[in-house]
């Protein structure tokens, strides 16, 4: 816990505190022009500390959505001035870039902020192209015809990704016309309130496929009871350490694990004690730890999300780091595996190096043509 505040508030502080010193030394020595911007800044990362506050649920709808979406975007933006000042000021200290050109100059604020203006309405663009992504799993396990899933993690809906977003994702999602959706993990953001009030599980009412889902870290956030009342009124089967046999759409086991937020959940071997291996084995685990551990279970496809894939450049570095498979596709011994990037997003809707996705996942007879 400890070491999470410090993530996600000690050091975005002090990038702030950096950038804003860096901001104010490179603009014009206009003292208006200067106190505005750095002030201005300095607003948007209060408005981010006060969306992860919690306190926007109890204010009106339009200016809690526009405190988070200014807060969290600020963060996304943030990290990007860090980075260029950061660099700036090491080529300074190498003598490759001259003094003059980060102090006092109006050339170098007007090209830095077209420069971001540019990279940020790209990234905005970027996250909303929702890649489609397929693949094909030749089992040697009878399933009988052809089947067809669409996978999709990491929805976050709330104040961000609103009922209009949900409404084109599924519009997609349909179109390929898929046996079952099956939906890993974050399936709404954090708070209940924005998901509730716009009446959002009334999207997946309408689609007349079943689906099923298994819980993600930010589900939790949510609360389960909550995550449960979202569930039940949009018809979402929740898998929460239980297996599944999808009768009547062919020789397939899904297999939901709880999100490992749950410290006491079952672990895999348990869930299993008792499922057909015979048949195809699918599982959902939220977060993409200890993958050996489906290989060892008999499972015949995992799928995962949860790191976004770090959502903008560089962090997909660090998310690539921490996680034996941080993004797309893995095979171990007979298991496959598939780690999504998500079609939603957290926070500011931006990708950078990333993209939004969702899965097409074919299943057939390896003998079928």
């Amino acid at each position: 816990m400890r070491f999470a505040l410090f993530i996600f508030l000690l050091l975005p502080l002090a990038g702030q505190a950096y950038v804003s010193l860096r901001t104010w030394q490179l603009l014009p020595v206009l003292p208006a022009l200067r106190i505005s911007v750095v002030s201005l800044m300095a607003l948007c990362f209060v408005l981010f500390i006060i969306a992860m506050s919690g306190v926007i649920d109890r204010w009106p709808m339009p200016l809690a959505t526009f405190t988070y979406e200014v807060g969290t975007s600020w963060l996304m933006i943030l990290l990007y001035l860090f980075i260029i000042f950061l660099l700036a000021d090491v080529l300074r200290l190498c003598h490759v870039l001259p003094a003059s050109w980060m102090h006092a100059n109006a050339r170098t604020a007007a090209g830095l902020f077209v420069g971001m203006a540019a990279l940020f309405t790209y990234a905005y663009f970027h996250y909303n192209d929702k890649k489609r992504v397929e693949t094909t799993v030749k089992t040697e396990k009878t399933v009988g015809r052809p089947l067809k899933f669409v996978l999709v993690s990491d929805l976050h809906l709330g104040y961000h990704n609103r009922r209009a977003d949900l409404h084109q994702w599924l519009v997609k999602i349909k179109a390929e016309n898929p046996d079952a959706i099956l939906i890993g993990g974050d399936l709404i953001d954090g708070s209940y309130r924005p998901v509730a009030e716009e009446h959002m599980a009334d999207e997946f009412r309408t689609l007349d496929i079943p689906v099923f889902a298994c819980l993600g870290n930010h589900d939790y956030y949510t609360g389960l009871n909550n995550e449960e009342q979202f569930c039940r009124k949009a018809g979402i089967i929740m898998l929460r350490d239980r297996s599944l046999f999808l009768n009547g759409i062919g020789n397939v086991t899904i297999v939901g694990r709880d999100d490992r937020t749950n410290l006491r959940r079952k672990s895999l071997a348990e869930i299993m004690k008792g499922v057909d291996k015979s048949r195809f084995l699918l599982e959902l685990d939220h977060q993409p730890y200890h993958l050996e551990e489906a290989e060892q279970n008999g499972i015949d496809f995992e799928f995962a999300g949860h790191t976004h894939h770090g959502q903008v450049w560089p962090l997909n570095w660090i998310t690539d780091a921490i996680y034996e498979d941080a993004f797309g596709q893995l095979a171990k011994g007979k298991t496959r595996y598939y780690v999504s990037s998500g079609i939603g997003i957290w926070g500011g809707k931006f990708r950078i190096g990333t993209q939004s996705e969702y899965l097409v996942l074919n299943i057939k007879n390896k003998w079928a043509q």
